[in-house]
């Protein structure tokens, strides 16, 4: 039973705001992604078909749209308030996707932060505000997150986190060029009974 609306959300905490990805985001996306596309692109998702390609920026939008109105994804942006600034800035992306309901009720979950930001928190903060959001909101059990053996800082998110080590899938997704093995985490509703973020940031300030 989902136990609230799934879309649209906003989520905040202290200058962290998760929010809707817009078409008008266009610009300040793409800046934020081309100066990060060293840093990114060993991690990023590509096509198998060597006739295909991936999506620009506006039919990402339509596309992760779509999913939200079928209530089979969540797409968010990282963004953080700074001093001086009208308005929060885009510091990374975060979608919860494949949301499965039924006997399942679960999802996975995927994100990037930009270098400059990366070891501030930010990541572990917004997957704990996301999987609280999935588990206490929609009803959801089971988040997963999978990654490559490769990336550290990523690695260090969900151990940081406490999210279960379930194993190794070999070629598991194509990325940057090829089928990639990566390791699978999960969590589940009943090992945070009172909520993911609270336990995180009981963590920051002991």
């Amino acid at each position: 039973m989902r136990y609230g609306p799934i879309w649209p959300a906003t989520l905040e905490c202290g200058d962290l705001v998760l929010r809707p990805i817009r078409y008008r985001d266009r610009k300040e996306w793409t800046e934020v992604r081309s100066r990060n596309s060293q840093w990114l692109a060993p991690w990023e998702a590509s096509n198998p078909d060597p006739r295909g390609g991936l999506p620009d920026y506006r039919q990402m939008v339509r596309s992760l749209n779509s999913q939200a109105a079928q209530s089979t994804a969540l797409p968010f942006l990282i963004t953080e308030r700074v001093a001086g600034s009208r308005s929060p800035h885009i510091v990374g992306q975060l979608t919860v996707s494949s949301i499965l309901w039924g006997s399942a009720m679960m999802a996975t979950l995927g994100y990037w932060v930009d270098q400059a930001r990366a070891g501030h928190g930010i990541a572990p903060t917004a997957v704990a505000l996301v999987t609280d959001h999935c588990f206490q909101t929609l009803g959801l059990h089971r988040m997963e997150i999978n990654i490559r053996p490769e990336n550290g800082p990523s690695l260090r998110v969900v151990e940081k986190l406490g999210f279960r080590d379930e194993g190794y899938r070999p070629r598991y997704l194509h990325i940057n060029g090829e089928w990639a093995d990566h390791r699978s985490f999960a969590l589940t509703s009943e090992e945070v009974p009172d909520g993911l973020l609270p336990r995180w940031l009981a963590t920051r300030t002991s």
